[in-house]
């Protein structure tokens, strides 16, 4: 038992990814995959808006307008429908807290 945890430390220490994904332990489920189209950064050009730092109940009407279906979308309509309400509350909670 004790090699077992000796071992997945190690892993942890020697991986690149380690502390990258102790962090995102604490995300909610779902939000870093947000930013494959919301960037993080200011420094970098999209128009896709970006989603940190937004007021939590200005993403949670859009991810509803997305899943009803009065806001149209290309993607986010499908993307919206994979979450539930409370998800959605968690997502926009987190990216509010972010900051720019």
């Amino acid at each position: 038992m004790l090699a077992r945890r000796v071992i997945g430390g190690l892993a942890l220490l020697i991986s690149p990814a380690g502390p990258l994904a102790a962090a995102a332990a604490n995300d909610p489920p779902g939000a870093t995959s947000c930013s494959g189209c919301h960037a993080a950064s200011a420094a970098v050009e999209t128009p896709v808006p970006r989603l940190v730092g937004r007021p939590a109940p200005e993403i949670v009407a859009a991810m509803r307008d997305f899943r009803t279906g009065l806001r149209p979308g290309s993607i986010m309509d499908r993307i919206a429908k994979g979450f539930s309400v409370d998800e959605t509350a968690a997502i926009a909670a987190w990216y509010s807290e972010q900051k720019q």
